[in-house]
């Protein structure tokens, strides 16, 4: 089964948009928070956890953003879809659920 590379390219610049949009929304939020502190420490224990949270959800939305990156410049590249290890062609099942893959089956385990 060959690769749609234009249709792996359009995925792939959806999937940055998402990316883009989430950390820009976190960093938003981070920085303008909208929940009000008050005087109770627990309610302050609250919102910091949650700004952990928020933050950790951040450095994934990066690192995904950063792969979908890598894979954008694959497809520029020319070797979009083939294993970084063994140079053999990615699963297309594998690309279709993680489209910014760069390792086959066997080398991903």
């Amino acid at each position: 089964m060959s690769i749609d590379f234009e249709a792996a390219k359009q995925n792939l610049l959806q999937l940055k948009e998402e990316y883009q949009t989430r950390i820009a929304d976190i960093e938003d939020h981070i920085q303008n928070p909208q929940d009000d502190l008050n005087e109770h420490w627990e309610d302050q224990a609250i919102a910091y956890r949650q700004n952990d949270m928020r933050k950790n959800l951040m450095v994934e939305a990066q690192q995904s953003l950063g792969f979908v990156d890598h894979a954008l410049n694959r497809i520029e590249s020319g070797s979009y879809g083939e294993c970084e290890v063994c140079a053999e062609p990615i699963e297309a099942q594998r690309l279709q659920a993680l489209p910014y893959a760069t390792l086959c089956m066997q080398h991903a385990e």
